[in-house]
């Protein structure tokens, strides 16, 4: 199955890589024609310079870009250009629009179009531990759910087009809420003067367990937080989950309040901070290094 992968960034990159390793042939695609030309390089893969070179005769046809804008960009620019029956798979977080959007476009055009976002953040690319939930044409997924395992741990169709985008949603309310909660219990043992590591290993046993807590708990007691998902990507995240839920009824009080603690965050000079940084304004503190 001939592959092209458009958005070659810190989680396209690995998970490119992962297709390669699993015997696909993948020209790569990236608006930046050198980090294409050094991932073509690195990994054995092909490069093109335009998105219409890189969807030649392709079959299978993965994108995992910015926003709803460069995903209707590229699927148009590629569409013209796919093998009869090619699948899309987008990997960008998006609205649930867009993908219904893109999915009318591909059908008009004999292609698929499945909306699957990711989560695991860069250390599940890098390390082929993703998981995926998809909406679109099931028979479309299952087709090339192989290729997609090579840089994912699971992979769940969600129902139809759009689902995938709509579960991702329901994801990050989850994070955002789950990153405040262990904000403030950082803050409070800090406040307290408790061993934050001792209050670690006596609450991550039970029920407060999580994996933001087994992952993030230390160095937000430390104020560390240049790596993982940023704020700035979290705040577009939280702005499709909010226009989503005036369009749908439902009341995110939660949701909205974290998004404005990002916003204060971003002020802080945070932008690229990970998201655990929610403790950085608790703290009133600016991260170490």
């Amino acid at each position: 199955m001939k592959a092209a992968f458009a958005g070659l960034g810190v989680m396209g990159a690995p998970m490119a890589r992962h297709l390669i390793k699993a015997g696909y042939p993948v020209t790569g695609y990236n608006r930046s024609p050198d980090k294409a030309r050094a991932w073509a390089e690195a990994n054995g893969g092909a490069f093109a310079a335009t998105v219409a070179e890189a969807a030649k005769a392709a079959e299978l046809f993965i994108l995992c870009v910015g926003n709803d804008d460069d995903v209707r960009q590229v699927v148009t620019e590629a569409l013209p250009h796919l093998a009869t029956g090619a699948v899309i798979i987008d990997h960008t977080t998006t609205s649930a629009k867009v993908a219904r959007e893109m999915a009318a476009l591909a059908a008009g055009q004999g292609a698929f179009f499945i909306d699957a976002p990711v989560s695991g953040g860069q250390a599940g690319a890098e390390n082929g531990q993703l998981s995926v939930m998809a909406g679109g044409d099931a028979a479309a997924l299952a087709r090339v759910e192989t290729a997609l395992m090579s840089y994912s741990k699971a992979i769940k169709h969600m129902g139809p087009s759009g689902a995938g985008q709509l579960t991702k949603m329901a994801n990050q309310i989850c994070i955002a809420g789950v990153v405040q909660g262990l904000a403030e219990a950082v803050h409070f043992a800090q406040s307290a003067d408790l061993d934050t590591d001792a209050v670690l290993d006596a609450i991550s046993k039970g029920a407060a367990q999580s994996w933001q807590m087994e992952n993030r708990w230390k160095t937000m007691a430390r104020g560390e937080f240049d790596f993982g998902f940023a704020v700035d990507w979290m705040r577009k995240d939280l702005g499709l989950v909010l226009d989503e839920a005036r369009a749908n009824g439902s009341h995110l009080a939660l949701t909205a309040l974290v998004d404005q603690f990002y916003s204060e965050v971003q002020a802080m000079g945070g932008a690229r901070w990970d998201t655990s940084s929610l403790a950085a304004r608790l703290q009133d503190r600016k991260p170490k290094g």
